[in-house]
């Protein structure tokens, strides 16, 4: 991903009832306790795939603006099936108003795009006298109700919307939002986490500002792999996804600081699941509790995974399907 050097202006125009949306879900937001803070968030604005590349262009708009538009179409739509309504063409009138059509959808340069970067973490472990043979550690999540995306819905983990700390251009890397995420997620790092307090550092990523579990994982290339296994345009939410795979290969990493992962606040829970365990990703899987980008990336990482992770797996074959 490149940064524009220029960002068109938001045009997302609201109506009536768009605008008391908007407030009800302020009112929300605030009454709920979940944490928002209105800070810079990246927006697609272009987007180029070829065989085994794929780039693209993105400007910068702000988190309130994305929360109080585009978050709202899910809502709108599973309120709609839950309560029976009809979901056609003129029935969901914020839909209907920000995201109406597939050209509106596919014209992310001009309508609201945001996103993220979610990944399945797979983490090289021993054998074990009661797991048996060495495996992956793969991490799911529980998401937390005090959170605006995804709350209290199954999660791969690190998860995290596309957004820059303090250096616009090259905080525009999807790798860049990972690694912050696997910090903020997964070793304890609140210092980087935006809705806590203000960001003060010039470089919160500087190596000396590292947890140890991150700095031991770049002190030597090919410990720690990341790799973007499928992109999506979400039809539910309109957001742009980019599903990952983090792998460890390092058993060492593991005995050093698998004491030292833990959940930040944006997770009520997290569930541990061996790679050589297919019966219980079996039921993984289709656990209706996930959330539709979690699904998409866990799917995407278990199918890369089992290409690559050898004697370390025994997961069922995944396939695409068109209907």
């Amino acid at each position: 991903m490149t940064l524009a050097g220029v960002t068109p202006a938001d045009n997302m125009s609201m109506d009536g009832t768009s605008a008391e949306r908007a407030a009800q879900r302020l009112a929300e937001t605030l009454a709920l306790g979940h944490r928002m803070v209105n800070m810079p968030l990246f927006r697609l604005l272009d987007v180029e795939m070829r065989k085994q590349q794929l780039a693209g262009v993105v400007g910068v708009t702000d988190f309130v603006g994305y929360v109080v538009t585009m978050d709202l179409l899910e809502g709108e739509l599973v309120d709609a099936l839950t309560t029976g309504r009809p979901t056609s063409p003129g029935s969901l009138p914020l839909r209907d108003t920000y995201l109406p059509d597939l050209t509106t959808a596919l014209d992310v340069g001009d309508r609201m795009c945001a996103g993220g970067a979610l990944a399945l973490t797979a983490i090289a472990r021993p054998a074990d006298a009661f797991r048996g043979d060495p495996d992956y550690l793969l991490l799911v999540q529980e998401r937390s109700g005090h959170v605006i995306n995804a709350a209290r819905r199954l999660a791969v983990i690190p998860k995290g919307f596309h957004q820059p700390l303090t250096d616009f251009r090259a905080d525009a890397q999807v790798g860049a939002t990972l690694r912050r995420e696997m910090e903020e997620e997964l070793f304890g790092r609140d210092d980087v986490d935006n809705t806590i307090g203000e960001q003060r550092h010039a470089d919160p990523m500087h190596p000396s500002r590292q947890s140890a579990p991150m700095r031991w994982l770049l002190a030597e290339p090919g410990r720690l792999k990341m790799e973007c296994t499928g992109f999506g345009l979400n039809l539910v939410s309109g957001n742009f996804e980019f599903a990952s795979l983090i792998v460890i290969e390092d058993e060492e990493f593991w005995i050093r600081y698998g004491g030292d992962v833990q959940a930040n606040w944006e997770a009520s829970r997290l569930h541990q699941y061996s790679s050589r365990d297919s019966e219980l990703l079996d039921e993984l899987v289709n656990d209706v509790a996930w959330s539709n980008e979690g699904l998409f990336a866990l799917l995407q990482g278990l199918r890369r995974l089992r290409h690559i992770g050898g004697s370390r797996v025994a997961l069922p074959e995944i396939e695409w399907e068109i209907r």
